[in-house]
């Protein structure tokens, strides 16, 4: 009975690139296709921004870019596309929720442009008034300027615990106005029913993902 010839080693070679390499390389290409393509829903490829921003808020991206570089603080536009989300989805006439602070009442914008002008104005004003404390101009945001103060008066620094002690304190000092109830189930422990205690998580939950102290800190010229 005649021997089989045995494989040559390229030949045992070649076949083994075949076998096992080539479908590695497909794969790698397909999955490098999938984040390079929109191809369908689920694997429509989208920076984090995108992710943590609704469609509602990215509109006025360009807006808010405009009136954040006009007042020196364009570095900061995805934190206030991030404080927009918070405050409405962009949703409404007054996206930035900036009525209060522009007549002292809800309600007196009924334009989108003229919200974002005001709220990216007095967002740049409080985080001047923070000297550059982004957390702090962030719970300023929602508290109001009197926060800065507080702060200054207790440790000069953003805390949570000092978020909660001035809602508290607000919020025994007007809830017999009947304007003020608890945004947040957690805060109902603390008697913290003025603004959101928890304002500056949320806010950041939809800033940017990637590194979020490290970029803080970065356009912050140190943070928090």
């Amino acid at each position: 009975m005649p021997k089989k010839k045995s494989k040559s080693v390229s030949k045992v070679f070649t076949e083994g690139i075949i076998k096992f390499v080539l479908p590695i390389l497909l794969f790698i290409g397909f999955m490098h296709w999938i984040n390079a393509s929109d191809i369908g829903e689920g694997f429509t490829t989208f920076t984090n921004k995108e992710k943590n921003i609704s469609p509602q808020v990215l509109q006025y991206e360009d807006e808010v870019q405009k009136y954040a570089e006009e007042e020196g603080i364009g570095e900061y536009t995805d934190l206030i596309l991030a404080l927009m989300m918070q405050e409405s989805g962009g949703r409404g006439s007054d996206p930035m929720q900036a009525s209060e602070s522009l007549c002292g009442s809800v309600g007196c914008i009924d334009d989108p442009e003229l919200s974002i002008r005001q709220g990216v104005s007095y967002f740049a004003n409080t985080l001047n008034q923070a000297d550059n404390d982004i957390k702090l101009a962030l719970q300023a945001y929602n508290f109001g300027a009197g926060f800065i103060d507080y702060v200054r008066q207790n440790g000069g620094k953003y805390t949570q615990e000092l978020a909660i002690e001035f809602s508290a304190e607000k919020y025994d000092e007007l809830a017999h106005t009947g304007d003020y109830s608890c945004v947040r189930e957690e805060a109902v422990q603390y008697d913290a029913c003025y603004g959101d205690i928890y304002y500056v998580e949320a806010v950041l939950s939809y800033y940017e993902q990637e590194n979020d102290e490290v970029r803080l800190s970065s356009i912050s010229g140190g943070g928090n």
